[in-house]
């Protein structure tokens, strides 16, 4: 019984298959897994709908004398694959400073985060957690006042004549700079 031989150079024959299935197997599943990373990463490329102007009241709504009125900011916000219509997204004291004009404070003290109460009969804003005070336009009047800052103000449009538009966000609490929260 003789056994079978194989044939010179086999090996490197084999060789060359296993390496062309291998670059084929690879060209072959790259696509597949760059569909699959791409999906997987798309909610790391959107952007939330709440990053500008957000419509919050009229001018009807606030007082001719300057008192503050506190609104809460509704705005669609997306989170990964989900979008939620008109969520709270915070809330803000408008006041009006003029006939067609208002001014938008953060609720949020700038010390703790803890929100910021209006108290009419001091004629300002008093921090229930740690006893900050603030005036009417935000400044803190409390020299001992544990807020590293003054409450944060907010951009406001008035469109249409009427519509009261503020660029909502979140600054960072206990710093002495105010920095947006990202």
């Amino acid at each position: 019984m003789t056994q079978p031989t194989q044939p010179p150079n086999s090996e490197r024959r084999d060789f060359f298959k296993k390496a062309a299935a291998a670059v084929i197997g690879a060209v072959v599943g790259v696509f597949p897994a760059l569909a699959g990373l791409t999906v997987i990463l798309d909610p790391l490329r959107r952007k939330t709908s709440a990053s500008g102007f957000v419509r919050v009241t009229s001018l009807a709504a606030l007082p001719n004398d300057g008192v503050p009125r506190r609104f809460s900011v509704l705005s669609d916000r997306t989170d990964a694959w989900n979008k939620f219509p008109e969520t709270p997204i915070g809330a803000v004291y408008l006041r009006r400073t003029g006939e067609k004009t208002a001014a938008a404070l953060n609720v949020v003290c700038p010390h703790a985060g803890c929100f910021v109460d209006f108290v009419a009969a001091r004629r300002g804003y008093f921090c229930p957690c740690h006893n900050s005070a603030f005036g009417l336009d935000g400044k803190i009047t409390d020299p001992k006042s544990p807020s590293p800052r003054a409450m944060d103000t907010l951009e406001v449009e008035i469109r249409n004549g009427m519509e009261i538009w503020v660029r909502f966000q979140n600054f960072d609490a206990g710093k002495k700079e105010k920095h947006p929260v990202a």
